[in-house]
Parts: C-alpha cells; sequence; structure tokens
C-alpha cells in the first residue's frame, strides 16, 4: 500500500495495557517498517517504557517512533478522535467501532481512507469483548482480498481442500489427497513451509528428488484437469495483509487470539478457491491450541467464516498430544505416509485419515460418512490412492522410484538410540518437546529460511502408553552426530514415567459443521 504523509497522519496503532517493554519496541518498529509512526500505550505495565532498555533494544531504527509515542490510561482516551477502529482485540463496544465500512473499499485500506472522515486506529492487546462472528467473517474477507483471489472455475466439478492447523508428525495431507483424488474428487491445494516445531507438505514433497512444488497457474490447472490431483507451495500473493498482520500480533503477543487465528486461517483459504474446506483443529501440546474447548472455539469460528462466504465446511478435532505415526522428520513422513497408502500403515495414523478423507467426501457430496469410509478404504486396498500418489509426483518432476524404495531416499549422516532411564510405563511424552527435538536435528526451522536436513528426524518406538524397560529403545535419532545431545536433552524434558498405564486419549473428540458440534 503507498502511503501519503496525510494517509499516514490518520493512521494510529493502538496497544493495550502491554506487559513488556520489548514488546512496545518492536511494535514501534513493526508499524514504521509498514509506513506509519502514531503509536499509542493504554495503561502498559512499565510507565517508563519509552526508555526501558529493552523497548529501546527491540526498536532499533524505530526509536523516534518509540520517543514519540503517546501513553494513556484509558482506550476511549487512545481512541478520541478516531471514526473507525479495527479492532483485532482489546474491543471496547461502548466506543462502538464498526468494521463494516472496510468490505465497501474491498480491502484496500488506501482508498478507504480516502473515503471517510477521521482517523483509523488498529487496537491490539487485551481482549475485552472480542468480535462477533460476523465482524471476524468481515476481517477475514478484507484480508482474503488482500491479495490474490484464485479463481478454481477453470477445473470443473467440485474442488475440495484440507487445512490443519498444526502438529507434530501431521503428515495427513500426503495420505488424504490422494485418496480423495482417487474417490473422484478434484483436489487443487496450496500448502505451506514448517516452522518450529510443526512441519509443512511442502518440505515433506520437496524430500522427493526432483519434485517441484512452485507450478505456474497454468501448470497447476492443468495437472489438475488430468490427473485431479496437485499440492503446491502457498503463493506469496495470497493474502497479503495476512503476513503484515502476523508480524504485528507477533510483537504484540496476540499470535493466539481465537478470532485472529481464525481470519488468518481462513482469508488463505477463501483466497486459496476450493468449492469446500474441512479443517483438521489439532489438540494438546504439539499444537497451537492446548484444550478440545479451545479447539472447538476456533473450529465454530472457522466454520462460521466459510460458511458465511458460501463455503462448505466442517472440522474435525484432533488430538496432538501425541505425535501422529511413529516418524517425524521429511522423508521419513514420506515413508509413512506411502505406508498407509500401500495398506501396512501406523493404526493411528490410518484411522485419522480414513475420517478425514471420509469427511471430505461427504462434503464433496459423494455420500453419507460410512459410505466415504468405505470408499476411502477401498481406494487403498486396491492401490488406485497409492498409484495416483504417485502420479501426482511425477507430474511434478519427482522420482517415484523412492516412494517403493525408501534406501533411494537421502541417508542420514549418523543414527542415535534413545534409551529408557527407567522401567515403566510413559504417561506423558510432550509433542512439542519432540517437535522441537526433531528441529534442533534440523528436520524443521527454527526461523524463515533455515535450512532443512531432509533425512534428518526421529523415529519413535514407544509412545505414551507403551510400558518400557530400562536401557529398551525410545526413539532413534537421525541427522548429525554433534545435535544429538542437545536433540535428546530437548526430548527427555517432556518425558514422564509411571507406575501405571495412563488413559487412552481419544485420536478425534469432535466433528464441528455449521449445525453444531458432534462430540465424540
Amino acid at each position: 500500500m503507498q502511503q501519503t504523509p496525510e494517509l499516514t497522519r490518520r493512521v494510529r496503532f493502538v496497544l493495550c495495557e502491554p506487559a513488556h517493554p520489548g514488546n512496545i519496541g518492536s511494535a514501534a518498529r513493526a508499524i514504521k517498517t509498514m509506513g506509519f509512526r502514531d503509536l499509542r500505550v493504554v495503561a502498559p505495565r512499565e510507565p517508563g517504557y519509552r526508555t526501558h532498555p529493552e523497548a529501546v533494544a527491540y526498536a532499533t531504527s524505530s526509536i523516534d517512533v518509540l520517543e514519540a509515542s503517546r501513553m494513556h490510561e484509558t482506550l476511549a482516551d487512545a481512541l478520541e478522535g478516531v471514526t473507525f477502529a479495527w479492532a483485532l482485540t482489546g474491543y471496547d463496544r461502548e466506543y462502538g467501532p464498526k468494521l463494516s465500512p472496510m468490505r465497501e473499499a474491498a480491502g484496500k485500506a488506501t482508498a478507504w481512507l480516502e473515503q471517510m472522515d477521521g482517523d483509523l486506529a488498529f487496537v491490539f492487546g487485551t481482549e475485552r469483548s472480542g468480535m462477533t462472528n460476523e465482524e471476524t467473517a468481515e476481517l477475514t474477507d478484507v484480508m482474503a482480498h488482500s491479495g490474490v483471489m484464485v479463481d478454481l472455475s477453470p477445473i470443473p466439478g467440485i474442488k475440495v481442500d484440507k487445512h490443519s492447523t498444526g502438529g507434530v508428525g501431521d503428515k495427513t495431507t500426503l495420505v488424504i489427497a490422494p485418496v480423495v483424488a482417487a474417490c473422484g474428487v478434484k483436489i487443487a491445494k496450496m500448502s505451506g513451509r514448517g516452522l518450529g516445531h510443526t512441519g509443512g507438505t511442502i518440505d515433506k514433497m520437496e524430500s522427493v528428488p526432483g519434485t517441484r512444488t512452485a507450478l505456474s497457474q497454468e501448470e497447476f490447472f492443468a495437472q489438475v484437469n488430468k490427473i485431479g490431483l496437485s499440492v503446491i507451495g502457498q503463493s506469496e500473493g495470497i493474502a497479503v495483509a495476512d503476513k503484515k498482520m502476523y508480524a504485528l500480533r507477533d510483537v504484540t503477543a496476540t499470535v493466539s487470539c481465537i478470532p485472529l487465528i481464525a481470519s488468518s486461517i481462513m482469508s488463505k483459504k477463501l483466497a486459496s478457491g476450493s468449492d469446500a474446506i474441512l479443517l483438521d483443529v489439532t489438540t494438546g501440546t504439539g499444537a497451537f491450541m492446548k484444550t478440545v474447548d479451545q479447539s472447538i472455539e476456533l473450529a465454530e469460528l472457522m466454520v462460521a467464516i466459510g460458511t458465511h462466504h458460501g463455503r462448505r465446511v466442517a472440522a474435525m478435532i484432533t488430538d496432538m498430544d501425541t505425535p501422529l505415526g511413529r516418524n517425524i522428520g521429511n522423508s521419513l513422513e514420506v515413508m509413512e505416509s506411502m505406508d498407509v497408502l500401500k495398506g501396512k500403515g501406523s493404526a493411528d495414523l490410518t484411522e485419522v485419515c480414513l475420517q478425514l478423507a471420509a469427511n471430505m467426501l461427504v462434503l464433496a457430496g459423494k455420500g453419507t460418512p460410512a459410505e466415504c469410509r468405505a470408499m476411502a478404504q477401498a481406494v487403498i486396498a486396491d492401490g488406485s490412492a497409492f498409484a495416483k500418489c504417485k502420479e501426482m509426483f511425477a507430474a511434478q518432476g519427482g522420482d517415484t522410484r523412492v516412494l517403493d524404495d525408501y534406501s533411494l531416499f537421502e541417508q542420514p549422516a549418523a543414527n542415535f538410540e534413545l534409551l529408557a532411564e527407567q522401567d515403566g510405563y510413559i504417561v506423558a511424552n510432550d509433542a512439542e518437546k519432540i517437535g522441537s527435538a526433531s528441529v534442533l536435528l534440523g528436520a524443521g526451522r527454527q526461523k524463515k529460511g533455515d535450512p532443512l536436513d531432509f533425512a534428518a528426524g526421529i523415529t519413535l518406538h514407544k509412545k505414551r502408553g507403551d510400558y518400557v524397560h530400562k536401557g529398551e529403545s525410545l526413539a532413534t535419532f537421525y541427522g548429525a552426530a554433534d545435535k544429538f545431545e542437545a536433540a535428546a536433552a530437548e526430548y527427555r524434558s517432556g518425558l514422564v514415567y509411571g507406575a501405571e498405564k495412563p488413559e487412552e486419549a481419544p485420536l478425534v473428540y469432535a466433528l464441528v459443521t455449521k449445525d453444531g458440534v458432534e462430540r465424540y
């Protein structure tokens, strides 16, 4: 967005009750990077934040914005003179900011500002009363239209997408996309890369030598029309406002705000163009949503947003206290996914994939849940799903020999056996810690742009609920030998032994549709 000095003066950013001076300094840097300068701070925990060493350090070259920031006692004071407030969190309904005028401007803030009198405020911080579903849907629409809106109409028939909120060992796309495509439903999917303890589908695909995940629109459409399936990297032009929004959410401690999570995810899904969307909302230690109730709340909101925009949407709440399957790492997860497609995969991964695929087929109008599950099972049993997967990789340049002969994958530099330190049941095996250990081995990124070791990762021999004897192998680590010690320490930090076998957790907790929540 091109700003004029006049427009710049009419936009302010408001932080409500920030706890840490460093967050204020980071916010100053973020808004200056975006071309703005007006920072307001409501009731900060540290009133002397402007000169606080942490704030100064994080502001870096934006000290001028930090020093010029204004401090207010209340949100109402900070919003004085504002005509409209984009209330991201910190919503004071007595003031009455509304999002609806932004829709009229199709997400182009400059055009909108030119049409209105007064100032615009972006409010971040303490949750007050939150946004309504309608307001969140409006925000999502603005974010979706801030970039390219993909038109999939050149691909005939209903197109179904799946999105996972992320987890450890979450390799379901590599299974369910070919399964659903083998059942006759078009899959034109854009996926992301991994960051932190959660892996990314595109990284896994690129561990198959030669695989191209950056296709032109023409190539993408042609492949889906020919074989019914393509999975590619997300275009940089999709929901560009989300990227800037996320930068501010990061420094203002609002990443975990459910309406903002919902808008971030759904803006990209709406922009990607599919007719129907199945959401896999993970819950537990390895997920962003730590409780089932939080996951259901997020799922309900995302389903409401999608329904509001005329899409068929459902969400499954799946367990992520324990990694799915037994392999974590890019090529390792491809191998395990292929095993499922060959009918010999781990029971937990197979079951979750069958349920996800069945619900995608239901959204596509293929039948009842029972009928759709039977269809998914049939294409695995007769080999057509695996054949469809090989067809996709071949079309995108991948060496499909590795899908049959895993020895042809890039091999790890070394391996290490992590041994049990005592007898007992594994009563806790923190999935996030396992994911973080895999990152330390080189299987994931600590920051955007970090290189990956496709062969690095972890194979779990024992999971939560299993009994182990002292000296028995818990897991095998793969990667550079000098990384094993740190990874082992991280893994063990989330490991708890006990005398009693823990209660088995369900793989799927609930199904959320526009008609309500069905708990299992």
